[in-house]
C-alpha cells in the first residue's frame, strides 16, 4: 500500500543486513499471502497489510527476548502511521498472538485478521520457501543440515524450542515445519499449507533415500502417521 510508504522503507533498512530467512523477501511473500487470503472478506485490510509487513521487525530471533516482549520498533513505526489508534492496538495484538513459539503455549489470534497474518506467516516457513529458509537459518546458524545421529525432540516445549542449542534442520522440520499444516485456522491457509506441506514430504523421503537412511524414512512414516500431519 502506497500509503506505508514510509513504513515499508524503514523495514526494509531494518531487516537489510538479515541473512537468516527473515528478510524482505519473506515480508513480501507473507504479505502477498495474507493480502491474498484477506479478499473478499469482511476485514479490515490495512490492519493485514501493517501486521503482515511488521510482524518480523521485533522477532526475539533477530533482536533478543527482550525487545521481542516490549516490540519496541513495531510500536515506533507504528507511530507514524496513518491509521486509527484502534488499529495500531490491532496490530500490536496480532504480532503479539502469531509465531510457533507461542502457539506451543497455547497463544494464538483471535481476530479474523490476525488469524489471516498468522496463516501467512506459517504458510511461509513451508514448502519450497520454506525448505531455503529453513537451510538459510542453519547456515547463519552454522548448524548442520542433516545428523543421522540427532533425532528430533518430539512434543517439543517453547522453552526446548527457543533455547535447543544442538540439533539439525532436518530435527526442525520435525519439530515444526511438518506440523504447521495442523495449526493454519482460516480455509485459505489450510488450502495452502496442504500443498506445501506435501512438497516437504516428498522432499524428505526422496532425502533420507539418497542419503541411505532407511531408519529416518520408517521414522518420517511413523511420524507422519502419529501427528496426521
Amino acid at each position: 500500500m502506497t500509503k506505508f510508504k514510509q513504513i515499508y522503507q524503514e523495514v526494509e533498512k531494518i531487516l537489510a543486513s538479515d541473512h537468516s530467512g527473515h528478510n524482505m523477501d519473506h515480508i513480501e511473500r507473507v504479505i502477498h499471502l495474507a493480502t491474498t487470503f484477506a479478499r473478499e472478506k469482511d476485514v479490515d485490510q490495512e490492519v493485514v497489510y501493517l501486521a503482515a509487513l511488521l510482524h518480523d521487525v521485533d522477532d526475539y530471533k533477530l533482536v533478543g527476548a527482550k525487545q521481542a516482549e516490549t516490540l519496541t520498533t513495531t510500536k515506533r513505526l507504528l507511530k507514524i502511521a496513518d491509521v486509527t489508534t484502534f488499529q495500531r492496538k490491532e496490530v500490536l495484538e496480532i504480532i503479539e498472538t502469531m509465531g510457533y513459539s507461542k502457539s506451543l503455549k497455547g497463544i494464538r489470534p483471535t481476530t479474523l485478521e490476525g488469524q489471516i497474518v498468522s496463516d501467512a506467516d506459517m504458510c511461509d516457513a513451508i514448502g519450497a520457501s520454506g525448505i531455503l529458509r529453513a537451510y538459510q537459518y542453519s547456515l547463519s546458524q552454522q548448524e548442520p543440515f542433516f545428523d543421522k545421529n540427532i533425532w528430533p525432540i518430539e512434543a517439543i516445549n517453547s522453552a526446548q524450542y527457543r533455547t535447543r542449542s544442538e540439533g539439525t534442520t532436518v530435527c526442525h522440520f520435525f519439530e515444526k515445519l511438518l506440523l504447521i499444516k495442523n495449526l493454519i485456522i482460516t480455509k485459505e491457509g489450510k488450502r495452502e499449507a496442504a500443498k506445501r506441506h506435501q512438497v516437504m514430504v516428498d522432499f524428505l523421503f526422496q532425502f533420507f533415500e539418497e542419503e541411505c537412511v532407511p531408519d529416518w524414512q520408517k521414522y518420517l512414516t511413523e511420524f507422519l502417521e502419529k501427528y496426521q500431519a
